[in-house]
């Protein structure tokens, strides 16, 4: 088969992860298209504008050089990416929930900014504005994704993964994130990866290190998964298993014309703003 990225399926953590969460969830955001627009959706969240926000500051300072990456606050970089997110568009429905989600992302960049670890460090920056690889050329599938960080270790010319986490939820042993950017740095660069550590921003502490998964492991498991979602896009089948679940409902809302249309964002993702009063519930559930 010949290589052709513009017709092989690309696979993420975040599509993935909306996969194995919910087919139809997957559906309704990487492949629905608002049929107004032409674009892909999205449901505009605090959480999720406070997570993007302190990445884009993250990923700023990751193309700074070591010796300047300091010479102003992280808050300032922080100043200049916020109004990408304030009011609707963020998710925000009022000054006062919007003021407690900036604070904590001031927070968490004043924290590293006073306690950089690693950060102070050299780091790798992978020549790629989405680093991919094809996971199978005969199948046609393709990993993509963005890592965090990559610290450089010079005494063993090897590199470091580091996942920035904004949430207060503590990600599962099982989770596929890492192995991914496992596979994604050691194809999309020629540094062996020795170490990868999570680091929970809100707790206040050093990154975690954490286990390097099998190569060839967790590529099975990800073109097993891939396979799926492959055969899923070419039957069109993505039924929610549920008949209606908390990864899919919320989309519904946009199909249904229930939700509020409050911008677009910079990938040409028109952003949507769901009252949670207007999310269909079930009239009964099967126990």
């Amino acid at each position: 088969m010949t290589d052709d990225k513009y017709t092989a399926l690309w696979l993420s953590y975040s599509s993935i992860s909306d996969f194995l969460s919910c087919p139809r969830a997957y559906y309704l955001k990487n492949i629905y298209r608002d049929p107004s627009s032409g674009n892909k959706v999205q449901i505009a969240a605090p959480p999720l504008s406070l997570g993007s926000a302190v990445h884009e500051v993250m990923d700023l300072l990751s193309n700074i050089s070591s010796s300047n990456r300091f010479k102003e606050p992280f808050t300032v970089l922080l100043d200049r990416q916020w109004h990408r997110y304030s009011g609707k568009k963020g998710g925000f429905t009022s000054k006062e929930i919007e003021k407690q989600y900036r604070d904590r992302a001031e927070a968490m960049l004043s924290y590293l900014y006073q306690n950089p670890g690693p950060l102070k460090n050299l780091a790798v920056k992978i020549k790629m504005d989405l680093p991919y690889y094809w996971l199978s050329k005969s199948e046609n599938i393709i990993l993509c994704g963005k890592i965090d960080w990559l610290e450089y270790l010079s005494d063993q010319d090897s590199v470091h993964i580091i996942d920035f986490k904004t949430g207060q939820r503590t990600e599962k042993k099982d989770s596929l994130q890492l192995p991914i950017y496992y596979l994604l740095a050691t194809n999309c660069q020629q540094r062996p990866v020795i170490k990868q550590s999570y680091w929970y921003l809100e707790k206040r502490t050093p990154p975690e290190a954490q286990e390097i998964a099998s190569y060839e492991k967790s590529e099975k498991i990800l073109l097993d998964i891939g396979l799926k979602i492959k055969t899923a896009r070419k039957l069109n089948s993505f039924n929610c298993p549920n008949q209606g679940c908390s990864f899919c409902r919320p989309y519904e809302q946009i199909v249904k014309g229930k939700a509020e249309l409050v911008g677009t964002s910079s990938y040409n993702v028109d952003l949507y703003l769901i009252s949670k009063e207007r999310v269909d519930e079930p009239k009964s559930i099967i126990l």
